[in-house]
């Protein structure tokens, strides 16, 4: 079995969700995407905590514990037997009247998905990927929080699509204030003159935990980091790119809106912190 559905501790292979939900009528709901090592959740609590800073975020409950999540999690992971599996965590404002008013939902509707993991082409890892900078703006903060990892994602999609047509695997958002932030569904990076930096969390960007690990990982490996705000100019001088995600883990760039990064191979500092990532995950017992 590759796919099961765990709805408010209830496992089905079909689940279905009222078309009276909140969550998808406007979006109001959050989520979480965890990996599995050894078919077992990687990095757990993290995402557990992010997703109840998510909830704080939107003034929604959430109606379980962390002892339940972690419970129901292992539940759906044994039925659906998958060797690695791909997790889901959705927790939507529930059922209630046909009006943005979330007073009439008062009992979140919680689901755990469980999938076949999601793997991408070792070739894209090994040459890199292309990112586009596209119109789209990211979410202001006194907008929609991008911190908040909220269901409604439309701006992103927008900007997935606009990526597609001008032939790259992904976009790069700038903010409102044509700051660099993020892509799509992942956090960016970029190395000039030996030095690691990234945007910091005041452009409006999601707190990814892969994000922080390599934070963490870079500096106690002594790799100059920098987070802070730059214009989309400063990635003229760029030698090298990455962006990283809970599935992505650490993916290099190797071209910017048809511009070859470096030399167009993964660079040394983006190769060194995969296989100190990679390290990392092989330590996961």
């Amino acid at each position: 079995m590759a796919t099961c559905i765990n709805i408010n501790g209830n496992i089905e292979e079909e689940a279905f969700v009222s078309v009276l939900d909140h969550g998808f009528l406007f979006g109001d709901s959050i989520y979480e995407v965890i990996s599995t090592i050894d078919n077992k959740p990687c990095f757990l609590n993290e995402h557990l905590q992010r997703l109840r800073r998510s909830a704080e975020g939107i003034s929604l409950k959430i109606p379980f514990a962390d002892w339940w999540f972690c419970e129901q999690i292992k539940r759906t992971l044994e039925y659906a037997n998958n060797q690695e599996s791909y997790i889901r965590i959705v927790v939507t404002r529930g059922v209630g009247d046909i009006n943005i008013d979330p007073s009439s939902c008062d009992s979140p509707c919680t689901l755990i998905f469980v999938t076949t993991a999601h793997f991408y082409p070792a070739e894209l890892y090994k040459n890199g990927i292309h990112l586009a900078v596209v119109s789209i703006k990211r979410n202001s903060k006194d907008a929609l929080n991008p911190g908040i990892k909220t269901g409604n994602y439309l701006n992103n999609v927008l900007a997935k699509i606009e990526a597609d047509r001008l032939g790259a695997h992904d976009a790069l958002m700038l903010n409102p204030f044509g700051q660099l932030t993020e892509s799509t569904t992942s956090n960016f990076f970029f190395v000039q003159e030996g030095r690691i930096m990234t945007p910091s969390l005041d452009c409006g960007i999601l707190a990814g935990i892969t994000r922080d690990i390599v934070i963490r990982m870079a500096r106690e490996n002594g790799f100059p980091l920098e987070e802070g705000v730059w214009p989309v100019e400063a990635l003229d001088m760029a030698d090298e790119m990455f962006v990283t995600g809970t599935v992505k883990q650490l993916m290099p760039v190797t071209c910017l809106d048809g511009r070859i990064i470096g030399n167009g191979k993964p660079g040394d500092i983006t190769r060194r912190l995969m296989n100190l990532y990679q390290g990392l995950l092989d330590r996961i017992e």
